[in-house]
């Protein structure tokens, strides 16, 4: 077995059939059908479950697959570091939902390449459930997302606590003049996945309320346009509020302590050691709050 068998058995699970395994891999068909039954010979069990159409993991396969993007994983981190072994460097991916972007970035970019101009740092924004996958599955290195994690495999660094309000127009008297009126009431959120989305769909639960209309925005700004237009309501931290929308037409809203209180913390895989980058950014952020 070498590094290539598993980057075609990788193939053939993403592609689901030989032929355009084939085809990703620039190799043909009965070659990637060899290297296949090769790892099963040398596994001496069965990596996918074969039909006229396609092909998918067994349990083993599963197995197999995870260690396999780990091996892929720890070997670029290997290659990248011995690069530059007398010091800190390689790619590093950061993960955050939208509102760790807006306040926390281009500080943590300054001040991490500062540090290390070596490493090439680079943040996507997601939601919650789609970072955490990302950081599972080694596409991310580590990412920013809201406690509670209990996941095996996953280490949760705390980072800082943040205090949500409910947004509205500045025209709203109040939540509870607003929940009585007779007509359906709109939140302005995040797509499914969403933290600020399921806290303010628990707050609406708890008031009975359980018929609502929702619109569906991808970012910050186009929530606070919504809100301050008066088309529905939503759930941001006050941070976020005071820091950059202190001047727009919005009114905020306290809620209690449970829906309020979110903890956010950096999560990253605690089953194979960080790299050197990783455990620069790890070390930056625990010494910096």
């Amino acid at each position: 077995m070498n590094t290539n068998d598993l980057k075609i058995f990788e193939a053939v699970a993403a592609c689901g059939n030989f032929t355009k395994a084939a085809e990703t891999m620039f190799t043909v068909q009965s070659n990637v059908t060899a290297r296949i039954r090769s790892l099963e010979q040398e596994f001496n069990t069965e990596l996918f479950l074969r039909n006229s159409r396609k092909v998918a993991l067994t349990p083993a396969g599963e197995i197999l697959m995870r260690y396999s993007k780990q091996i892929a994983y720890l070997l670029e981190k290997a290659r990248t570091e011995m690069q530059g072994a007398d010091q800190v460097s390689g790619v590093l991916k950061i993960g955050c939902i939208e509102t760790t972007m807006a306040l926390k970035v281009p500080q943590m970019l300054q001040e991490f390449m500062e540090a290390h101009p070596n490493v090439d740092l680079e943040f996507t924004s997601s939601l919650r459930t789609a970072l955490i996958q990302e950081v599972l599955n080694y596409r991310l290195d580590a990412a920013f997302v809201s406690a509670p994690i209990n996941i095996p495999g996953l280490q949760a660094d705390y980072i800082k606590e943040e205090q949500l309000v409910i947004i509205t127009s500045s025209k709203v008297s109040s939540l509870t003049a607003l929940a009585k009126e007779n007509k359906l009431l709109t939140i302005v959120v995040f797509d499914q996945g969403c933290v600020f989305r399921e806290r303010l769909e628990s707050w609406l639960s708890a008031k009975g309320i359980v018929q609502y209309k929702e619109i569906v925005v991808n970012s910050l700004e186009g929530i606070v346009n919504f809100v301050e237009t008066g088309l529905g309501i939503s759930i941001l931290p006050q941070e976020i509020i005071n820091a950059f929308y202190a001047r727009r037409k919005l009114k905020t809203f306290p809620l209690n302590k449970e829906l309020a209180t979110m903890t956010t913390v950096l999560i990253y895989r605690n089953d194979i050691p960080p790299s050197g980058a990783l455990q620069a950014f790890i070390d930056m952020y625990k010494t910096g709050d």
